[in-house]
């Protein structure tokens, strides 16, 4: 049996990946609220074999996988992992796979725009214009500054491969410390202090550990530069959230553009809402037609290779 217990809002249900995921054998689909309860989603995964997770908020957590004792495969729709207790995972034996890369486009491509949207005020100075104002502010152009990336993997390189089309000079952290593969992929190798003190924008494009939570904090923002301008496509936590917020009220950095958060969908009373600095947007950065055909026709891929013996994209605790 293959699951998936958490398609709200519904992209699975009727897509082609439902189709060949039947090909495969029998498949439950469930459309309604409530995954993110533990026990309500290990409920709906049963005595399945494999689940197809979809939503980061459905958390696989080790009493899930406990209540489950028949599960042996996640296959992930997307890149993160941090809704997965992996160690539990490997202990009781399932296999995690996850789509990483196939968003790459899509998510760099947002990036980017958020970088130009916080630079370029484009959101203030639409509202003025509508509000009947002619706006003359100074703007800032990416081309000449310095775009300091963290996080090297697909994401990351094609941010920086955009970034050099821009005219902009790249640095790229590895969190992995492999400045092998930051050359391999054309870009200038550089230590997270180095980047802090030098980019005029940083973009984050990191998983989402225990090493990395709280990765930009009060410390980090206090050795940017004052003109900065944040983007985070990643994780919200990847950012301290009361730092984030002082850093933008004070002025200590220009801006920041953000489609990932630390409660999502994030509460009305949100203090970002207020900020003028901020461009926000609704975790989407990967929601395009192109990237929900092939992400989930790689997900079922990734079940059919598991069920056939061969698993692909599969992710380690370490990794």
């Amino acid at each position: 049996m293959i699951v998936v217990p958490d398609d709200f809002p519904a992209v699975f249900e009727g897509s082609v990946a439902h189709d060949r995921a039947q090909a495969l054998g029998a498949v439950r689909v469930d459309t309604a609220r409530g995954a993110d309860a533990e026990d309500e989603l290990a409920r709906r995964i049963g005595s399945a074999k494999i689940a197809i997770n979809i939503r980061a908020y459905a958390r696989f957590t080790d009493a899930v996988m406990q209540a489950c004792p028949a599960l042996r495969m996640i296959s992930i729709w997307g890149t993160g992992t941090d809704n997965i207790d992996l160690a539990a995972a490997a202990r009781r034996g399932v296999t995690v796979c996850n789509t990483a890369g196939v968003n790459a486009i899509a998510v760099a491509e947002h990036a980017i725009a958020l970088m130009l949207a916080v630079a370029r005020k484009i959101p203030a100075v639409d509202r003025e214009m509508r509000g009947g104002a002619w706006p003359r502010e100074t703007l800032v152009q990416l081309h000449g500054k310095t775009l300091g990336v963290f996080g090297a993997g697909a994401i990351g390189a094609q941010v920086a491969r955009l970034g050099q089309a821009f005219g902009m000079t790249v640095l790229a952290w590895s969190a992995r410390g492999d400045a092998a593969r930051v050359e391999a992929i054309g870009l200038t190798p550089s230590s997270k202090e180095d980047i802090l003190r030098r980019a005029d924008f940083i973009s984050l494009h990191l998983r989402l550990t225990s090493q990395t939570r709280g990765f930009i904090g009060r410390g980090e923002f206090a050795a940017m530069q004052p003109g900065t301008i944040l983007v985070n496509t990643g994780r919200g936590q990847l950012v301290d959230r009361e730092a984030l917020i002082e850093a933008l009220a004070t002025g200590r950095i220009a801006g920041a553009g953000l489609d990932v958060f630390h409660d999502e969908p994030i509460r009305p009373d949100d203090p970002l809402l207020a900020l003028a600095t901020t461009v926000l947007s609704p975790h989407h950065a990967g929601q395009t037609a192109e990237v929900r055909r092939d992400g989930l026709l790689r997900t079922v891929e990734n079940v059919a290779n598991f069920l056939s013996g061969s698993p692909t994209n599969v992710v380690s605790p370490q990794s």
